[in-house]
């Protein structure tokens, strides 16, 4: 089958005796605290960079529900700098109608299609 292109990455260790390259990823995946998680697109400089952060991150390819769950139960939207909660559609429409997202459904399908504004997602 073709490669995934999607991966969902969550830090499960902490910040004790974490070398300065593996930190530096950490940082760059925004997974500063321990149980933060990300989606990213994969990549070969992405791939990379999750063998080097291996011991302290836990990742996989999730599947369209587990998308759906996370961006309803854990999803936040960036207001004015801010991090919000997405707790109605009126946010989303707000914040992301410039790239075409309208409501939840939208951005579940974004970051599942890794689509063109899946950076913004």
């Amino acid at each position: 089958p073709a490669e995934p292109k999607l991966a969902f990455v969550i830090r499960i260790r902490g910040i004790n005796q974490v070398a300065p390259k593996a930190r530096k990823v950490l940082q760059l995946l925004r997974l500063r605290q321990i149980n933060n998680g990300v989606f990213i697109k994969l990549n070969k400089a992405t791939i990379n960079m999750l063998r080097i952060a291996e011991p302290f991150v836990a990742w996989g390819t999730p599947n369209l529900k587990s998308v759906r769950e996370l961006i309803y139960k854990r999803g936040f939207v960036k207001v004015n700098g801010k991090r919000t909660p997405i707790d109605s559609n009126d946010v989303i429409e707000q914040n992301m109608g410039r790239f075409n997202m309208i409501c939840a459904e939208d951005i579940v399908h974004e970051i599942f299609t890794v689509g063109p504004n899946f950076k913004y997602a």
